[in-house]
């Protein structure tokens, strides 16, 4: 086994400090001849760390097909200084590879005592809001604006180790270390898309709430209100949607959302329409315990799609139920509407946040 350990350059482009002390933050990436620990080998695993005084990069390489067993054995070592693990797309690959490679070889090591950070999870529910293409590395550098020419696949840096095994040239043993490097190196670069997932789940203030209106072409008026609310957290890039009945803006902190507000007659659906008669003349539901009084010719069992009274008024979208009493246009709507006051409708915090967080699980279902 060859061990490479040396200063690394890191930039300083998440605060890490959001998942926990420097000192117990692990990077890691691993090479391997193929996808199951089982029937392949691990050959390289490549780390990084801050020790007090600087980044550094470990890695240890297989130089021997014998050599796997020590490499393990160097690495679970050196992992009990830390506590915390960061990688991408680790809980479905490394983790589980070199669990396999440690049932293969009679070794008993685990993660346990590990919290892990899997960059690839933390953004995967946001894919959709983010518009990523798919969950590849590649996607989130070309989202964040990182560009990065990966020279070798991994499959042709497969038949690279099985050369160097024959021939142990230092030119194929320096393009592996290299390109192990490389990833590590390339960590921080994607790094900042942690903060959209800092961001999507963060409580959020209502900052201003202002009712506006416009008039269309053929004159009609169509009021909707202004809302900003602002997260903890920033992100890098800003992103816009516009998905009827709502524009959302982001920008830095700030989520700006433009919502159509709907003027006019709505329906309040009681739940217990056993309970209740329907008024076909008008048009309304009543309790069975006034429907007694009223003549059975103008009324009739109320089902779920009539058991009704309606309202008129402006009302706000809401897109779960956080409001009551909410009304819909009809039973099957996709969405209700809770009666809109501008003084009274914003003054629980907690819900203001809640309604923004239901804005982007209403974004995600549709996008």
């Amino acid at each position: 086994m060859i061990t490479i350990k040396h200063p690394i350059d890191f930039p300083d482009t998440y605060p890490l400090d959001r998942i926990g002390p420097l000192k117990d933050i692990l990077f890691f990436d691993i090479e391997t001849t193929g996808f199951s620990g089982e029937t392949s080998q691990l050959y390289l695993i490549g780390c990084t760390y801050f020790d007090g005084f600087g980044w550094k990069l470990i890695q240890w390489f297989a130089d021997t097909r014998q050599a796997e067993k020590e490499l393990l054995d160097s690495f679970f070592e050196f992992l009990k200084r830390f506590k915390i693990l960061i990688h991408f797309n680790g809980d479905r690959f490394d983790i589980p590879y070199l669990l396999k490679c440690c049932e293969r070889l009679g070794l008993d090591y685990n993660f346990n005592d590990l919290a892990s950070i899997d960059i690839f999870k933390k953004i995967k529910p946001y894919r959709k809001l983010l518009k990523l293409e798919n969950m590849k590395q590649k996607s989130i550098e070309q989202f964040l604006g990182v560009h990065r020419e990966d020279k070798y696949n991994g499959g042709q840096l497969i038949e690279v180790y099985r050369d160097y095994l024959h021939t142990h040239e230092k030119s194929l043993f320096d393009l592996l270390i290299l390109h192990n490097a490389d990833d590590l190196r390339g960590m921080p670069s994607i790094l900042p898309i942690l903060n959209y997932a800092d961001l999507f789940e963060s409580d959020f203030t209502l900052c201003s709430h202002k009712l506006y209106s416009y008039t269309d072409e053929a004159g009609y008026s169509h009021p909707f209100v202004n809302l900003l609310w602002e997260s903890p957290y920033s992100i890098p890039i800003p992103l816009e949607y516009t998905l009827n009945p709502l524009n959302l803006e982001l920008h830095d902190s700030y989520l700006a959302c433009n919502l159509n507000l709907y003027e006019g007659t709505l329906k309040y659906f009681y739940p217990d329409y056993q309970n209740y008669y329907y008024l076909p003349l008008e048009d309304t539901a009543i309790h069975k315990s006034i429907g007694e009084y009223v003549d059975r010719s103008a009324r009739k069992k109320a089902t779920a799609k009539n058991c009704y009274c309606k309202k008129e008024g402006l009302f706000l979208p809401q897109f779960s139920s956080l409001w009551e009493p909410s009304f819909k246009e009809d039973h099957k709507s996709s969405f209700s509407y809770i009666l809109y006051d501008d003084e009274t409708l914003w003054a629980d915090r907690e819900k203001n946040s809640h309604y923004a967080h239901d804005i982007f699980t209403y974004l995600t279902g549709q996008l």
